[in-house]
C-alpha cells in the first residue's frame, strides 16, 4: 500500500522525475502577470549571454537616437536636424579631426570636452561634398530606428492579420489569401522594392516614405505564412475547441487563445527582420532611391564613398564608420533573434 503522497514509477526512472518542489511549486509573480510561456521567454532572454549582448547593442543605438540633439547639435534653431551640415563643397573627403569652418553646430555640449577639443572639429571626418560623418552617424541612428521600427511594425501587423484569418478560418478564405501572398512572393525581393520606390518618388518626393512604403508592400508575406502555419497546428487543440463550444466569438478565440500560443516563432522572425529592414533601407539609399542627398542615413554615407572605394587606404573613414554601424545594428537584432529561437525551440527546451 502506498500513501496519497507517493508516486509509483518503473524501476530506473525515479532519477529522471522532476523534484516535487519544482513541478508543484506555485507560479512566480512574473508567470502570474504574463503567463508561463511569456515568463519563460523573458527569463531566458535576460539570462542568455547572446540575447543580453544583443539587447545591450540595441539599447546603445536607442540611447544615441534619443540623445541625438545633444550628441550632434544642429547649426541653428531653424535647421532641419535630418539634413547633414556641409562644411563647404570640396569633392575630396577630409580626415577625422579637421577643423569645422562652415555650418558649425550651434553650441558645444558638456560631453564634447572628452574629445580634448575646445572648438568643433569633424570627429569622424567628412565625406565627398563635405558632409560631416559624425552628424550623419548620430542622426542616421534615429532614421534607422524610426524607419526600421515603422516598417517592421506595419508589416508584422498586416501579415499577422492575414495569416491569422487564413489559418483559423481555412477553406476558400485560406485559398484566396494564400494565393495573394504567393503573388507577392513571386517578385524578387530587393528588385521589387527598388522598382516600387522609384515609382513612388514622384508621388511622395525625395523622402523616407517611398522606401518605407515599398519595404512594407513586399515585407509582410513572411509573417502571414509563418503565423498561418502555427495557427493551423494550434486551432484544433482542446482549449480552442472548448472555447468554440462555449459560444465564444471567433475574434475572441483568435486574440485570446490561438494567437498568444502561436505567435512565438513570429517574434523570432520579427527580431531578425529588424536588422534586415535597415540593411535594405541603406541599400536603397546607396542606390539613390528614396531620401534626398544629404539626408541623415547610413546608406547615404556609403553612397558618398562610392567614388573612393579604390582609395580606401587613404579615405577609409568614409566607409568604415557606416559599415560598422550597419554591422552592429544587424548583429544586435540577430543575436536577440537567435537567442529567442533557442529559448523557444521545443527540442532544446526538452533537453
Amino acid at each position: 500500500m502506498t500513501t496519497t503522497n507517493e508516486i509509483l514509477v518503473p524501476a530506473g526512472r525515479a532519477a529522471t522525475l522532476p523534484r516535487e518542489e519544482n513541478w508543484l511549486r506555485p507560479p512566480s509573480q512574473l508567470e502570474k502577470a504574463v503567463g508561463p510561456e511569456w515568463a519563460r521567454l523573458i527569463k531566458g532572454i535576460l539570462t542568455n549571454p547572446l540575447s543580453v549582448l544583443g539587447i545591450l547593442i540595441i539599447i546603445g543605438f536607442i540611447v544615441v537616437g534619443l540623445f541625438a540633439p545633444t550628441l550632434a547639435p544642429a547649426p541653428n534653431a531653424s535647421w532641419d536636424p535630418y539634413n547633414i551640415p556641409r562644411d563647404g563643397f570640396l569633392p575630396e573627403p577630409k580626415p577625422p579631426g579637421t577643423a569645422w569652418v562652415q555650418n558649425v553646430p550651434s553650441y558645444i555640449p558638456a560631453w564634447y570636452a572628452l574629445t580634448g577639443n575646445d572648438e568643433w572639429v569633424h570627429l569622424l571626418g567628412t565625406t565627398g561634398g563635405q558632409y560631416d560623418i559624425w552628424y550623419a552617424m548620430v542622426w542616421g541612428t534615429r532614421t534607422a530606428l524610426i524607419a526600421g521600427t515603422f516598417v517592421v511594425a506595419v508589416s508584422a501587423i498586416f501579415g499577422m492579420l492575414v495569416g491569422a484569418i487564413a489559418g483559423y478560418f481555412g477553406g476558400w478564405i485560406d485559398e484566396v489569401l494564400m494565393r495573394i501572398v504567393e503573388i507577392f512572393v513571386v517578385f524578387p525581393g530587393l528588385v521589387a522594392v527598388l522598382v516600387l520606390s522609384s515609382v513612388l518618388v514622384p508621388i511622395f518626393g525625395r523622402s523616407i516614405w517611398p522606401a518605407v512604403i515599398a519595404l512594407i508592400v513586399f515585407g509582410w508575406m513572411g509573417y502571414a505564412r509563418l503565423l498561418r502555419g502555427d495557427i493551423l497546428s494550434n486551432k484544433e487543440r482542446d482549449y480552442v475547441i472548448a472555447a468554440r463550444a462555449s459560444g465564444a466569438k471567433d475574434s475572441l478565440i483568435i486574440m485570446r487563445h490561438v494567437l498568444p500560443n502561436a505567435i512565438f516563432p513570429t517574434l523570432v522572425f520579427l527580431s531578425l527582420d529588424m536588422g534586415a529592414v535597415v540593411l535594405s533601407f541603406a541599400a536603397l539609399s546607396f542606390l539613390g532611391v528614396g531620401v534626398e542627398p544629404g539626408y541623415a542615413d547610413w546608406g547615404q554615407i556609403v553612397s558618398f564613398a562610392r567614388d573612393y572605394i579604390i582609395s580606401l587606404d587613404t579615405f577609409w573613414y568614409v566607409i568604415v564608420y557606416p559599415a560598422v554601424a550597419l554591422l552592429l545594428y544587424g548583429l544586435g537584432w540577430n543575436l536577440l533573434g537567435d537567442a529567442m529561437r533557442d529559448i523557444l525551440d521545443p527540442k532544446l527546451r526538452k533537453a
